[in-house]
């Protein structure tokens, strides 16, 4: 069986419709991959710490979506969304800050290393 970690690192900040597509392919291949009984785990990095407030508002476009994978979501980097501003919202919206990797001057990231080791193939968007 396959395993795969999306990793969303697009800015929702950034101008155009470009961050919010390559949201939206990450959370349909993440949906494509568990209705195939895959191993997938969904993670938020670098300035992709900033969707996760956002993707809960019932009126964003990609909200059901996010709603139907939603436990997928394995975190969202504390490290990363500490620098990109992000860390009290994506707590307050419910997601889980990870830190099992060490990085001097952050509060640590989600590793992805971690995958690497497991076997997991990396798709970011």
């Amino acid at each position: 069986m396959s395993k795969t970690a999306v990793v969303v690192m697009s800015d929702p900040n950034s101008e155009g419709e470009e961050a919010l597509g390559r949201l939206f392919n990450a959370l349909f291949r993440t949906l494509e991959l568990a209705r195939s009984k895959a191993e997938v785990d969904l993670v938020f990095q670098a300035a992709g710490t900033r969707w996760p407030a956002r993707i809960v508002a019932p009126d964003h476009p990609a909200h059901a979506l996010y709603l139907a994978v939603q436990d997928r979501v394995a975190g969202v980097s504390c490290g990363c969304a500490t620098v990109f501003g992000a860390a009290e919202a994506a707590t307050a919206a419910g997601f889980t800050l990870v830190r099992d990797g060490d990085i001097p001057g952050t509060g640590g990231v989600l590793d992805l290393s971690r995958y690497v080791r497991d076997g997991y193939q990396i798709v970011t968007f």
